[in-house]
């Protein structure tokens, strides 16, 4: 299985590994075209409950979070989930610092056991309405903290404890 099988999403706060996601994705694309959300969701969960242990008292939350990464990756409208935490997001083209940006994003979210809804952004259109002219970028809540470079683990570290929200943000 290659590295890129596994995905992960946040069900519940929590990131979750799904294996499996972009043939499941490719699957329910090309036999789901015109078809409403309930179904999309149950094909997805009869999909990926074939290599990925779901809890049947989760199975509302999994169907969900995987309907809403299937949306996103189809550049669909998702109704936004409220989210007490983090919004990251890398800008870049999948080269090797954006990968890697977001690799010590999420290794560092990891450690400090913070969940976070991270995304790595690479359509130029998505980009460009952040304003920034380099990559990789990583912008926090909303907020451009990094553009052209890819910070120190420490760096990246203090942006996120910049940004976490504190129980009076809440």
């Amino acid at each position: 299985m290659e590295k890129n099988q596994i995905k992960q999403i946040i069900i519940n706060g929590r990131f979750v590994g799904i294996v499996g996601w972009e043939d499941a994705f490719r699957k329910i694309t090309s036999a789901h075209q015109d078809t409403n959300d309930e179904e999309i969701k149950k094909a997805l969960l009869a999909e990926i409950s074939a290599k990925n242990y779901i809890p049947s008292s989760a199975l509302n939350d999994y169907g969900d979070a995987l309907l809403r990464e299937f949306k996103i990756e189809h550049g669909l409208p998702v109704a936004e989930a409220p989210l007490a935490g983090l919004r990251i997001a890398v800008l870049g083209m999948r080269c090797a610092r954006c990968d890697e940006l977001e690799r010590n994003v999420r290794d560092l979210l990891a450690e400090m056991q913070i969940a976070a809804d991270l995304r790595h952004i690479t359509d130029a259109k998505e980009i460009g309405r952040y304003g920034v002219m380099g990559s990789p970028a990583l912008v926090i809540n909303n907020k451009v903290v990094s553009v052209g470079e890819v910070p120190p683990k420490s760096k990246i570290r203090q942006f996120i404890i910049d940004a976490y929200p504190t129980p009076d943000d809440k």
